[in-house]
């Protein structure tokens, strides 16, 4: 799929009746898996390509064009269609149309921006929320640089757990008048908070963490939920992953020996060498 088509497939998630969980992908490669593994999205996390890029936390210290750079690797791969977390756009609302510039042009299906004060300020590290004016400023500028009309463009907000349902509501209601084509959320709580955020905007709702017993996906594609994330468990495995073979081999493990490597075949299919030896066939005479 180009990337158009990549963003209509997106969009037919959001317009469906079911909840689906993105895969969270970080290269190429896990891209391409998640795509063989039939995951109807991706998503890749502010604080994954933070561990990918410069192998540091999730402070907000990632730059714009190293984003972007991770981004074009992963579509380029095959990935599903791709979400991504643009944090809060890089900085001001003029930040943010250089933000969805640069993520349309990388390939992505839809990207997040958020309404949280960002990067960290001077002072009590405390969660807050810009004011509702600056956040609307901010989406109203995403939705004036895309070029893209089938490019997916969702506010996130914190209000959730940082002030109160009643101003989630009012944050969620605000940007879904601007145009927002989606809602994500975290700190759910309750189901009712869903039902609320629903009935203000008529939008889909992405959602980021709830506290748990809220109950799976059935259950929260009835609340209006249509994409639910588990997280980002595929980076921290690929550490451990990296370390336990590192550290055999430094014990003395031979190569052969080595445990949860995958087999030939797997690696053949994932680098696709079906495709890159009909190329060589065909434009190198071998």
């Amino acid at each position: 799929m180009n990337a158009t088509e990549r963003r209509q497939a997106f969009r037919a998630v959001l317009s469906g009746t079911a909840c689906v969980h993105p895969a969270s992908v970080f290269d190429a490669i896990s891209g391409r898996i998640a795509a063989d593994l039939g995951f109807e999205t991706a998503i890749l996390g502010g604080s994954v390509a933070s561990l990918a890029v410069l192998g540091a936390p999730d402070h907000i210290i990632l730059t714009l064009t190293e984003f972007a750079d991770l981004i074009r690797r992963i579509t380029r791969g095959g990935a599903p269609p791709l979400i991504v977390d643009a944090d809060h756009g890089y900085g001001n609302a003029l930040s943010v149309m250089r933000t969805v510039e640069e993520l349309e042009a990388a390939g992505v299906a839809a990207l997040t921006i958020e309404d949280t004060l960002l990067p960290r300020p001077y002072g009590p590290d405390k969660p807050a929320l810009l004011p509702l004016a600056e956040g609307l400023g901010k989406i109203r500028a995403a939705l004036a640089a895309r070029v893209d009309p089938s490019l997916v463009i969702i506010a996130r907000t914190s209000a959730l757990s940082v002030t109160s349902t009643e101003d989630a509501v009012a944050r969620a209601r605000a940007y879904a008048e601007a145009g927002a084509d989606g809602i994500f959320i975290t700190g759910l709580t309750d189901l009712a908070q869903l039902d609320a955020l629903r009935e203000a905007t008529g939008l889909p709702v992405i959602l980021g963490n709830a506290k748990p017993g809220l109950g799976g996906a059935a259950s929260f594609a009835a609340h209006g939920v249509r994409v639910a994330l588990q997280g980002h468990a595929t980076f921290p495995a690929a550490m451990q992953a990296v370390h336990d073979t590192l550290k055999a081999l430094r014990e003395g493990t031979a190569p052969k020996d080595l445990r949860g490597l995958p087999d030939a075949a797997a690696t053949r299919r994932w680098q696709r060498d079906e495709q890159y030896d009909a190329a060589i066939r065909d434009f190198l005479g071998g």
